[in-house]
């Protein structure tokens, strides 16, 4: 443990803002000194105790329930004390304030402080003493920050489960697996004047080949755990007046964007965030694209800034207005907005092609894919209008698909992180490796163990067996505070 991890901590840990009831909770050593002066008495473990909260001069600051778990059976695995008072701002941060003041006053006893150097806690400082302690392991503890903040019903579910370790024993399985291929190879390195083929009579190729489809098994539900938590970017873009902002509208079920017949009405983003059967989606409609005499500074910004939000997208749905579709100046210019997709995307960045306005011709009722161009060419796109709803099902099918989604069920799924998914795609790298030299005449063991190790500690750094001290920062500061 770090040296800052010896200190006793204190931190408020509900949410900012007034509520029934406000905790005030404590993780460190030695904090029973501190139950005569905040409660007059005694707590016993893992029992609720409710009375008065004492100031310094022995009046209540408010009454409520005190709850105390000494080490090492508490969240941290330090002693814990927790404060459940009444949930004003105000009153909060004087229990806050008198635990601090309580711990620094002199013992009598000892005429030293009753609880030297308790502080304030920093941003998920408690749940990052649960990690080091061994309460919970990395990935653990990132889906209680992932229950915290699930914005869905489907993400709280598969949060719970990784919390409940669900996601850490099929990491931990592929581990021991991947253990007992390292001890083959590693028998047939220590021991090359053995006349024994380890690696053949263990079956070493059928073990690794079953171990890349246990990880890819693993890799799915991490994929789909990660759309959950964290949804994806979608850019609404295409020529002014195509019906974005109308499109963007249809899918909040919101007025959440200004719709006129002026060309340029939309000069900014606007962001929305949705969900399409539980997985969220934040919608991006962006400035009409067009060059010309007519576009004004404040529209070229405009325009600029749609093209960053386009570069950095998950999927992209380019709006085209049908009632135009066999204008050649309008189809010229989607033209070469499809030109600049192509140029700028990556590509795996999917590009849905939404044929808008069916009910300007005639054909309001019409949820068909596919909408011909100028040239009669089939866009494999999604016709619709966004004025009546016709189509948008079948946009929202469309846009689970591009992203992804596979349908399945939360309770199958982990709650997942980008890191988690870059890390088993770092295993499966080393997995394709490890079997291109078994697989080779005359394999080069030591380059085999290499790409076993490597894929080891690949895994290792999911639930925190391997990783460096800054990653652990990066996770834990962006909890919140008493967390």
């Amino acid at each position: 443990m770090l040296p800052r991890h010896d200190e006793p901590i204190a931190a408020i840990a509900t949410a900012p803002g007034r509520g029934a009831v406000g905790i005030v909770r404590l993780s460190g050593r030695g904090l029973a000194a501190l139950h005569g002066p905040l409660f007059g008495r005694p707590l016993r473990p893992r029992h609720a105790h409710y009375g008065p909260f004492l100031a310094a001069d022995g009046s209540a600051l408010d009454h409520g329930i005190a709850l105390w778990f000494p080490a090492p059976h508490s969240y941290t695995g330090e002693d814990v004390l927790e404060l459940q008072a009444h949930g004003g701002p105000v009153l909060l941060q004087l229990l806050l304030q008198r635990c601090l003041d309580a711990a620094a006053e002199t013992d009598p006893a000892t005429g030293r402080p009753r609880v030297p150097g308790l502080r304030l806690a920093q941003p998920g400082e408690f749940t990052e003493r649960a990690f080091l302690n061994g309460k919970l392991d990395l990935a653990q503890a990132e889906a209680v920050a992932d229950l915290i903040d699930a914005s869905t019903e489907a993400a709280a579910r598969s949060a719970a489960r990784s919390l409940s370790g669900a996601f850490s024993q099929a990491v931990e399985a592929l581990r021991d697996d991947l253990v007992q291929l390292r001890m083959l190879v590693e028998a047939t390195l220590d021991f090359p004047e053995e006349d024994i083929d380890f690696l053949r009579e263990a079956d070493a190729a059928g073990q690794l080949a079953r171990l890349q489809a246990r990880l890819d098994d693993v890799l799915a539900r991490t994929r789909q755990g990660a759309l959950l938590r964290e949804g994806m970017h979608v850019v609404i873009a295409g020529q002014p007046n195509a019906g974005k902002s109308s499109l963007l509208n249809a899918l909040a079920q919101a007025e959440v964007a200004i719709v006129t017949p002026i060309a340029g009405t939309t000069r900014d983003v606007v962001q929305q965030s949705i969900q399409i059967h539980g997985v969220p989606l934040h919608v991006i409609d962006t400035a009409g694209l067009r060059d010309g005499d007519g576009v004004d500074e404040v529209e070229r910004i405009g325009i600029a800034r749609a093209w960053q939000r386009i570069e950095s997208a998950d999927a992209v749905l380019f709006v085209h207005d049908l009632s135009r579709a066999h204008d050649p100046h309008y189809a010229s210019a989607d033209a070469a907005i499809r030109a600049q997709l192509a140029a700028r995307l990556a590509a795996r960045v999917p590009v849905i092609d939404v044929w808008n306005k069916a009910d300007a011709v005639g054909d309001a009722s019409s949820d068909s894919e596919g909408s011909p161009d100028a040239g009669g060419h089939d866009r494999n796109g999604i016709r619709l209008s966004a004025r009546t709803g016709a189509g948008l099902e079948a946009l929202r099918q469309r846009l689970l698909q591009a992203v992804g989604w596979t349908g399945a069920t939360p309770e199958g799924l982990f709650s997942a992180r980008q890191r988690h998914v870059q890390a088993l795609h770092r295993v499966r790298a080393h997995l394709t490796a490890a079997q291109a030299q078994l697989a080779s005449p005359a394999p080069a063991l030591e380059l085999l163990a290499e790409e076993l190790r490597l894929a080891h500690e690949a895994l290792g750094t999911i639930t925190g067996a391997f990783g460096a001290d800054d990653l652990l920062g990066v996770i834990f500061s962006r909890f919140c505070i008493g967390k």
